[in-house]
């Protein structure tokens, strides 16, 4: 058996964490609970170099009692690396495109960091070139550099995220699946403003849940969208959705901690593997 730890969205650089404390709380943490394999599906800083740090010595801190496996969001992409560096391996502890054994069970991990094609906004009429520009002039994702459209990059997203599901089918593998970006629209969240509704169309894409239920995948964990979840089953696979999110003044995402630390203890699901 194995006890999975999953979380998202711990922006510990604009949270303004004391990386350090929080580094020694998190693995004390998961070695004191037993937890054998701890997930983090995107946004660890705004900076990815950052992120692979701390997952390194997180890394270092947990082994060989706990793996570490991470996956890069929006937030990790904005600087610290390029679009070729985000789709190779970087390091064992980085799932993006890998299909990872859990052992002594029946599971497999497969990792894909995720994007969007603009078709969870309700706005009629709305051109992919509109969303396009808009993106750059008000969204983080803006300064995101990539040498295709965002309907492309989310194509091979679906492309990847397919054959790795097909292997865990003929490996007669079930799937726990970690993306950052949004694949249900039962998460999605529709403002009356044009604005606001904009903002959904960087929020993911539907077709990605499609393709979970067609391939009847257990369980799968997103984060991004910034609002606490519990456990929730929609065409047979359970999704986990529960990210840390801002504790900053203006955004006050925190709902059930105090702190950093107890705010992420909260957060945190567990998942057993057989």
């Amino acid at each position: 058996m194995r006890k999975v730890a999953m979380t998202s969205d711990n922006h510990f650089d604009i949270n303004h964490v004391d990386l350090v404390a929080v580094l020694e709380q998190q693995v004390a943490y998961l070695l004191a609970h037993h937890y054998t394999d701890y997930l983090i599906a995107g946004d660890l800083f705004n900076d990815f170099k950052q992120s692979v740090a701390f997952v390194e010595k997180l890394t270092q801190q947990l082994q060989p009692q706990c793996r570490v496996f991470f996956i890069a969001g929006n937030h990790d992409m904005i600087r610290g690396t390029d679009y070729v560096e985000l789709q190779s391996a970087v390091m064992p502890q980085y799932a993006h495109q890998k299909l990872i054994d859990f052992p002594g069970t029946d599971y497999v991990l497969v990792g894909n960091n995720g994007w969007y094609d603009y078709q969870f906004a309700q706005i009629p009429g709305k051109t992919a070139a509109e969303y396009s520009r808009w993106k750059k002039a008000f969204w983080i994702d803006g300064v995101i550099q990539q040498p295709v459209s965002d309907f492309e990059r989310m194509n091979l997203v679906l492309t990847d995220t397919a054959a790795k599901l097909q292997q865990a089918t003929q490996q007669h593998k079930k799937v726990l699946y970690m993306t950052h970006f949004v694949p249900q629209a039962a998460y999605i969240v529709h403002r009356s403003r044009e604005m606001l509704e904009t903002a959904n169309a960087y929020m993911g894409a539907p077709r990605l849940g499609d393709l979970l239920t067609q391939y009847q995948v257990p369980y799968a964990l997103f984060g991004h969208t910034h609002f606490k979840y519990p456990p929730h089953q929609i065409a047979g696979t359970t999704y986990f959705c529960r990210p840390v999110g801002y504790g900053t003044k203006r955004r006050q995402e925190w709902r059930f901690g105090t702190d950093f630390i107890s705010e992420w203890q909260a957060c945190l699901q567990t998942l057993e593997l057989e």
